[in-house]
């Protein structure tokens, strides 16, 4: 029994480090976002300065500091992917203490069908290596509602240093996100209060408030100290308010957006989610915890006008749990080998990765070719027959976390092989180091916006506009170019297939 314990331990720590940490060099960053935020965390960094995020020498509002100051321990520490080691370093960490306290809470059999069913969903990885800010807000205010599951089964003395964790947690969720954090809690703790209102008082006393102001008011204070009025204005107003509200920040989508999100980053594993039952997930003050989590934080993010995919990303644990209950409580194995059957577009996905993060997804599919797409089926029907077996034939206690296995083993392979490629035609990392002669050279031309941020971020912001200073060179194009300031895109591809 020890030795099968440890043999699943380390299987589990191998699968995890390979689909979280060993892909993380193979690609450089990607996207309008990760080059400013990295570039924020080396200012940080160089400057010594955690107090004021600065952008290409302007202050930045947008957002808080945590992750900045993630990516400035990351940089002091000599990692090239400074921001996105950290983010996956903590995803990690979360997944380790969602068991734990899962396990405390419930039973192993719940903790590790939870634990295998979010380590391997396709939201959570997805972003799990991001620099980004959605995963740290995630994993910060789901390891604070966690704290608060004896709670909210009605324990009538609530653990104090369960409440002061929630609190501290709950703050370090505001360094992160802002206010997104608190309403997130708030959606969860509702039914509780509501039923007892006298209950809010365990999480509104100094036991959960002393903490959550001792962690996040002094960076608040003195970002307001130093820089004024603007800050409020630029991050309460307008990143709060504005993109809650206003279809200014040009992220509009329509209040379904979330439904076919959500289906998607709970692959593999959306059918046991379908499959889920009222009684599941009302039948006991923990799931109706869970489930006002889950619903409250679904219902808040779809009312906003602005929303991007990652925005769903702290509805995801409640859900697993729940899933998880629901298999414990009555294992469905054929909505378990539905799930694993998903598993054949894996490495259709892979293939798609790369043209869909320069093109777009609808623009991707243009360039598979018939081999690529042939790979991509072959293997996809191996890998879900393999897991589909495992679902269907193993026991119960099993069948989940061997059909994570072979997801976990898919999605580390896919990245691998995506990641570069991807990097080469969404970023900016390849494009600089290989024509470095040219580069010094050159100007930056016609490029679209993530291709200028990561143009900046990589040379230290020291390559100038062509219409301000026109060279030899100029770097153009979707994907970029270095090409001869005389000839044209077209002809350059020509001469240069």
């Amino acid at each position: 029994m020890i030795r099968a314990r440890a043999s699943a331990t380390a299987i589990a720590a191998a699968l995890a480090v390979g689909l979280y940490l060993l892909p993380v060099p193979y690609r450089g960053l990607v996207g309008p976002d990760e080059p400013r935020y990295a570039s924020i965390a080396r200012e940080m960094s160089e400057s010594g300065d955690l107090v004021t995020p600065v952008l290409w020498g302007e202050p930045w509002f947008e957002k808080p500091a945590m992750l900045f100051w993630l990516g400035a321990a990351g940089h002091a520490a000599g990692l090239e992917a400074y921001t996105r080691v950290p983010v996956a370093l903590l995803c990690l960490g979360f997944l380790g203490f969602f068991r734990w306290k899962l396990r405390r809470e419930f039973d192993s059999v719940t903790a590790n069908a939870a634990t295998c069913i979010l380590a391997t969903s396709a939201g959570w990885v997805a972003y799990s290596d991001a620099g980004v800010f959605d995963a740290p807000v995630t994993v910060f205010v789901s390891a604070a509602l966690l704290c608060l599951l004896p709670w909210a089964r009605g324990q009538e003395t609530p653990n104090r240093r369960a409440t002061a964790w929630f609190g501290a947690l709950l703050g370090l969720g505001v360094l992160s996100k802002g206010l997104v954090a608190p309403a997130v809690a708030l959606f969860a703790v509702l039914p509780v209060v509501a039923r007892r209102p006298r209950r809010a008082l365990d999480l509104w006393g100094p036991r959960a408030l002393l903490p959550f102001l001792a962690v996040c008011l002094p960076w608040y204070l003195a970002c307001y100290l130093r820089n004024g009025s603007v800050f409020v204005e630029e991050f309460l107003v307008r990143h709060h308010w504005d993109r809650f509200l206003n279809s200014s920040l040009q992220h509009v989508q329509p209040w379904w957006f979330f439904v076919p999100v959500l289906l998607v980053f709970l692959l593999p594993w959306t059918p046991l989610l379908l499959g889920c039952r009222a009684k599941t997930m009302w039948c006991d003050p923990s799931q109706r915890f869970l489930s006002c989590w889950a619903l409250g934080s679904f219902v808040f993010f779809s009312a906003s006008v602005n929303k991007l995919p990652a925005y769903i990303l702290p509805v995801l644990p409640p859900l697993a749990v729940l899933m998880a209950i629901q298999w414990k409580a009555g294992p469905r194995r054929r909505l378990l080998a539905a799930g694993a059957c998903t598993l054949v577009l894996v490495p259709l996905a892979g293939a798609l990765i790369p043209p869909a993060l320069a093109d777009g997804v609808t623009r991707a599919w243009a360039d598979l070719t018939p081999g690529s797409l042939l790979r991509g089926v072959l293997g996809g029907f191996a890998l879900a027959g393999l897991a589909g077996f495992a679902a269907l034939k193993a026991r119960p206690s099993l069948a989940v976390p061997l059909v994570a296995a072979v997801t976990a083993l898919a999605l580390a392979l896919i990245k691998l092989e995506a990641y570069p490629p991807a990097s080469r035609v969404a970023g900016t990392r390849e494009l600089l180091a290989g024509d470095p002669a040219s580069l010094g050279q050159a100007c930056i031309g016609e490029v679209r916006r993530h291709t200028g941020y990561g143009l900046r971020h990589y040379t230290r912001d020291t390559i100038p506009s062509c219409e301000d200073e026109p060279r030899a060179f100029r770097i153009e194009g979707d994907p970029p170019l270095i090409v001869p300031n005389s000839r044209t895109r077209q002809e350059a591809r020509e001469e240069d297939p």
